[in-house]
């Protein structure tokens, strides 16, 4: 046996997607490099790791008993990775924070110098809805989440970052007329909804419940950028928060529709479960923030306040 680390990760990214041109994808390679890697670590074995039947890749039994050992061999290698660079006085380890859809046009901002500055840090992000966000953090299962209204089924400590707004937004300018009530505003007017389980969809439920308005269109969506596109496409209105929509709004592809009662206003928030025990890399990273976020937010965000 001959194989090298890299035909062990090509190997297991292959297992892992279920297909040749999503693992080059992932692994930002060509296709042919990644069969090739293949190829060259199926001819060490004399049973087929992999089938192919039709046009689709398929794992045999014995490839995915291999997987596991090679999941295993690249953990204990990043293992000792993160011991020498610890042995070097360097932050090494895995840092894992969930975050609300939204959070991907911010968290990388606030992480990024911290990275560069700690090469020794693996980075794991889970971007999904709240609901999925709060499960994480409560299980324990990472170290921080980022989020815009405070969980109230778990107590948490937190760290402020900025404000989160959020508006009534149309690829078509309307307005309220002045004797409009929003009952009669909303009369027939397509909206569009995020999940259940999102704290965006909470939010506009809440607005729409708060000014009794009745509801006669509905779309449902899985996430804000799919609620943007639809947006774009014509299919109709929606509450969105005012971080994922810059370009539109600069281009005059989107258009906030002034209405009483918006923007909702709420704040951008590192949280984590109170009383947690901090290794050195939370530490660092909270520290890192406090220290760098007024900075931050005046470098990235200054167009936030125009609004």
């Amino acid at each position: 046996m001959n194989y090298t680390l890299n035909q062990l990760q090509i190997f297991l990214k292959i297992v892992q997607t279920q297909s040749v041109t999503k693992a080059a994808e992932e692994l930002h390679l060509t296709q042919p490099a990644v069969s090739i890697q293949l190829k060259n670590f199926q001819e060490q074995f004399d049973i087929p790791l992999t089938e192919v039947i039709g046009r689709k890749i398929y794992i045999t039994a014995f490839g995915r008993e291999v997987a596991e050992s090679v999941e295993n061999i690249l953990e204990q290698v990043q293992a000792i990775n993160f011991k020498t660079m610890a042995y070097r006085g360097q932050l090494s380890g895995r840092l894992t924070i969930s975050t609300v859809s939204t959070g991907k046009y911010i968290l990388p901002y606030f992480l990024s110098s911290f990275l560069t500055m700690h090469p020794g840090i693996e980075l794991m992000m889970d971007v999904t809805n709240k609901n999925k966000v709060v499960d994480s953090l409560n299980s324990n299962k990472v170290d921080f989440a980022l989020v815009s209204v405070l969980p109230k089924t778990i107590q948490t400590d937190q760290l402020n970052i900025f404000q989160n707004k959020l508006f009534f937004v149309g690829k078509t300018k309307i307005h309220l007329e002045k004797e409009q009530s929003l009952k009669d505003f909303f009369k027939n007017l397509p909206l569009i909804y995020r999940e259940q389980g999102s704290g965006t969809r909470k939010i506009m439920e809440n607005f729409i419940e708060r000014n009794d308005i009745r509801v006669t269109k509905k779309m449902e969506l899985t996430s804000n950028e799919a609620v943007k596109q639809a947006i774009l496409a014509g299919f109709g209105y929606s509450i969105m928060p005012l971080i994922g929509i810059k370009r539109e709004l600069l281009n005059n592809e989107l258009h906030i529709i002034p209405l009483p009662g918006l923007p909702i206003i709420s704040t951008w928030q590192l949280i984590w479960l109170k009383g947690k025990r901090h290794g050195p890399i939370s530490l660092s990273l909270i520290k890192h923030i406090e220290k760098e976020k007024e900075k931050i937010v005046n470098e990235v965000f200054s167009w936030h306040e125009n609004y």
